[in-house]
């Protein structure tokens, strides 16, 4: 929204420049976000909050600065000539008081249309108005002047003499402004004349009612609409118009006289005429406010400063509000007897009750005090029902730069979550390796619930959509769909990690978290530079990482194997075990799941299981001074089925638990030739050392013979040439 500070001195004296002005609104949370010139003049940009309808006008930010700076705010007083008292061509029927709770019109004759007043046109300009016609411009002006949205008809193109303010009818439709045949709906809250709907209430009027050059005679209205009822009518139509973000937010239902009012004298002046007949001012249901006791005790408490009870008047005075004595016993005498102490006690606690305040059971009325008051709520202010909001009022106004600054009490001390080292490091060592955190929706579809996880799920009572009805049991369905949403805008190398909690159900309505990582890899490991071609990410680039990030854990009888899910690929997968946990499965994403989410490029994906991996401790470094002593190394060739993985034969080293065995690796994997089918030729190294002697060679020997042992007794033999 923007503001003229021009337009707010006619409202108000001020004697600030306009950038302090700026300054002391935002202070007060009617915030300007910027400051700009045009045709010479300043124009503020404001920042309303959208339960501020009633600032959201010149008017409404005037009275802001009538509160802060403590000047008066000049009334908006139509002056408009006297009229006979002849009846008016017209009547108002509102057939649905919820949707309608008031509609004002009155009648201008023999208007001349024309373009506005080049000063009309110049305000209108400050919101990109280009003008219509002097009619309809009268309209926007006064939406920009005092907030309440108004329109004007063409009266003689309303059959029947009668305006009908009612719901839509099967079939009905209406050509709006904007030259669009809308269908509307029977939900749908509409104005009409005697035979067809004029105009969608509070959000369009019809295209054939409107003002044209030929019009002689107007219908100027100004209503008060149900704000959930603007709303819904305007998400089913696609609209959203000056008039109905009034109206959603919750116009004022007294200004609608003033409003149709100020048009018709803004429309006199430019357009000539002549008033007929007093304004038809039909009214179905009243806005009913009740007054809010405010407490002297209260604004002390929450505040934390004594703040003078003259100048908490005055600033709920300027705002509109009208602090006065309690209608009940004001204050109650030391004296008074029990039977008093006791009624009084009755009437003001059916009166908290009412005002919707809950006093404690006891001493609660040794707390009132003379300055203590009775608040009644102006009819504009729909977003004030509380007393707390009263002291936000008078905290804003009175302005927050005036409250010391002073360090909140705290007894207890900052307590770090138990895991909160070990998820630092894990993403301190993801981000080294590359990837980047990402986050998804927490919910998911019931087919990605039961295609990645085997537990059972969690529904949501209320779900946004079918798409987004179960709690996630898995990180992979938002992960490929990151991983696609990237492939699909272009960006082919991806690395993606997300670390958050899946959900399943256990027990009757019993739900469990588990806190996971996912990593999420496609593209290359390598880029393509003058000197080598680009090399593809493969499952080992993945292994290592994955081997890397568990590295930073104290790992005892860590080893890999196939025991991985159905949605990876067979034979370019793995599952890690340590301490005989599972603590990850990684690999290849299975071709048919990648071909289904249309994935053309390999995608590579990785699960930690976060609440087994933290059960391990974070890995100390430790220093190992390097031996001054020389190694020996041994070469082992071996022929073994294939079904004996490279785990289970260091698995089966291992456990002779030989300390000055150092390393033992594969050096060469050999198949065909001499080798028979089925079976795999490899050539295992081991290095001895000792960091306090020289090792002999009886010693080597031994060590050497116990390693073969122990490689025989898994079905290899010993291969001599």
């Amino acid at each position: 929204m923007r503001v003229s500070p021009d337009w707010l001195r006619e409202f108000v004296n001020l004697k600030v420049d306009d950038q302090q002005l700026a300054d002391d609104l935002t202070l007060a949370g009617v915030a300007v976000e910027s400051v700009q010139e045009r045709d010479g003049k300043t124009i503020f940009e404001m920042d309303i909050t959208t339960n501020r309808p009633d600032a959201m006008n010149h008017y409404g930010v005037a009275r802001e600065c009538s509160a802060i700076y403590d000047l008066q705010l000049k009334a908006i007083t139509p002056k408009l000539p006297q009229v006979g008292s002849a009846a008016t061509p017209f009547s108002i029927e509102i057939l649905d008081e919820k949707g309608c709770g008031r509609y004002t019109a009155r009648v201008v004759r023999s208007v001349k249309i024309a373009p506005s007043p080049a000063q009309l046109l110049e305000r209108l300009k400050i919101e990109d108005h280009n003008g219509v016609s002097n009619a309809v411009d009268a309209s926007n002006y006064t939406l920009m002047e005092m907030g309440h949205p108004t329109h004007a008809f063409d009266l003689d193109k309303l059959e029947g003499g009668k305006i009908i303010v009612r719901r839509a009818r099967q079939g009905e439709t209406l050509k709006t402004l904007d030259g669009v045949e809308r269908k509307l709906h029977p939900e749908d809250l509409i104005i009409a004349d005697a035979v067809k709907p004029v105009g969608l209430a509070g959000i369009m009027g019809g295209l054939d009612s409107a003002i044209s050059g030929s019009t002689k005679n107007i219908l100027i209205e100004s209503a008060w609409f149900d704000p959930a009822t603007v709303r819904k009518s305007a998400r089913l139509h696609g609209m959203h118009t000056d008039a109905s973000h009034i109206f959603e937010r919750g116009a004022d239902w007294s200004a609608t006289l003033l409003a149709c009012n100020r048009v018709a004298e803004l429309v006199l002046k430019s357009a000539g005429g002549e008033l007929k007949g007093e304004p038809v001012d039909a009214v179905a249901s009243r806005i009913i406010r009740h007054d809010i006791w405010l407490r002297r005790s209260e604004i002390l408490r929450l505040l934390g400063q004594e703040i003078p009870a003259t100048v908490v008047k005055r600033i709920l005075t300027r705002l509109g509000f009208t602090a006065k004595k309690p209608s009940h016993e004001q204050m109650l005498h030391p004296n008074a007897s029990p039977a008093t102490i006791e009624a009084f006690k009755a009437k003001m606690t059916s009166y908290f009750k009412e005002m919707g305040i809950n006093p404690p059971v006891l001493g609660w009325i040794n707390t009132i005090s003379e300055d203590d008051m009775a608040v009644e709520l102006p009819t504009w202010r729909l977003d004030v029902e509380r007393e707390i909001d009263l002291i936000e009022e008078i905290a804003r106004i009175y302005g927050y730069n005036k409250f010391p600054n002073t360090l909140p009490s705290f007894s207890g001390g900052v307590i770090e979550l138990p895991h909160a080292s070990k998820e630092a490091r894990v993403r301190s060592e993801l981000l080294a390796l590359g990837y980047n955190e990402a986050i998804s929706t927490t919910f998911i579809a019931p087919a990605d619930a039961q295609a990645f996880s085997s537990v059972v799920a969690v529904p949501l009572a209320n779900p946004l959509s079918e798409e987004q009805s179960i709690m996630r049991t898995s990180l992979l369905s938002g992960m490929l769909g990151m991983l696609s949403w990237n492939l699909n805008r272009g960006a082919a190398d991806v690395r993606l990690f997300e670390m958050g909690h899946v959900f399943s159900a256990y027990a009757k309505e019993q739900t469990q978290e588990n806190k996971m990582i996912c990593l999420g890899v496609t593209g290359n490991a390598v880029d393509a530079s003058v000197h080598n071609p680009a090399r593809a990410f493969s499952f080992y680039d993945l292994k290592g990482d994955v081997s890397a990030l568990l590295s930073a854990f104290e790992t005892h009888n860590l080893y890999f194997d196939a025991h991985t899910a159905s949605y990876y690929h067979p034979g370019r997968s793995a599952r890690t075990v340590a301490n005989g946990q599972t603590v990850a499965q990684f690999g290849q994403l299975h071709p048919d799941i990648a071909a289904a989410r249309k994935l053309k490029q390999d995608v590579y994906i990785a699960e930690i299981y976060l609440d087994t991996l933290f059960q391990l401790s974070l890995r100390t470094p430790r220093y190992q001074p390097l031996s001054r002593f020389p190694a020996v190394d041994r070469d082992f060739s071996f022929l073994f089925e294939d079904s004996i993985s490279f785990e289970q034969i260091h698995s089966a080293v291992s456990t002779l638990n030989i300390a000055e065995l150092q390393s033992f690796k594969p050096a060469e994997i050999f198949r065909g030739g001499t080798v028979p089918l089925g079976k795999y030729s490899v050539l295992l190294r081991a290095q001895f050392q000792s960091a306090e002697r020289t090792l002999r060679d009886d010693e080597v020997a031994h060590w050497s013979a116990q390693i073969i042992k122990a490689l025989e007794a898994l079905g290899g033999s010993l291969r001599t040439s």
